[in-house]
């Protein structure tokens, strides 16, 4: 148990990081044209606390289930280090380059990896696999939302 413990806790520390090496710049969000089903700007830290927790649990018991990752797949291992590297890049393309096309491109790998990170994750635990079904989800949202906020920015993204 203090095994998933510190797993869950170094992991959560991890996936948060992006957070405070790139901090989200609400003026320039504020700045942004948004569609009108766009989500109030303090859900998103709420919701990505919240798929932060599952991710960690998930990696927790993946990494309990395979003896410290040394029984696990090395697809697996390169997966989620894909999908931690992209999810971290994500705050950097938005708010530090307030690159709107790399932002979008982000979150469209993000997606991609999720839904390959549950796959390799099945075999380890159905459990963990479930654990990011919410993740897959909100990525894919992400995805769209990054997507039209893209399009309607244009021309604005080019001022950056």
């Amino acid at each position: 148990m203090l095994t998933f413990i510190v797993v869950f806790l170094v992991t959560f520390a991890l996936f948060s990081l992006s957070g405070v090496l790139f901090p989200t710049d609400l003026s320039f969000y504020a700045k942004l044209k948004k569609p009108t089903w766009n989500p109030p700007a303090q859900l998103f830290g709420i919701a990505w606390g919240i798929l932060y927790a599952l991710i960690s649990a998930s990696v927790a018991i993946v990494y309990t289930q395979t003896d410290g990752f040394q029984e696990a797949s090395a697809g697996y291992v390169l997966i989620l280090f894909l999908n931690f590297v992209a999810n971290q890049a994500f705050t950097f393309f938005e708010f530090k380059l307030k690159n709107l096309r790399l932002a979008f491109l982000d979150t469209l790998i993000v997606a991609i990896t999720t839904y390959l990170l549950i796959y390799a994750t099945i075999p380890y635990s159905k459990l963990a696999a479930w654990l990011l079904v919410p993740y897959l989800l909100w990525a894919c949202f992400a995805t769209l939302l990054a997507w039209v906020i893209y399009q309607l920015n244009k021309d604005f993204n080019r001022a950056f």
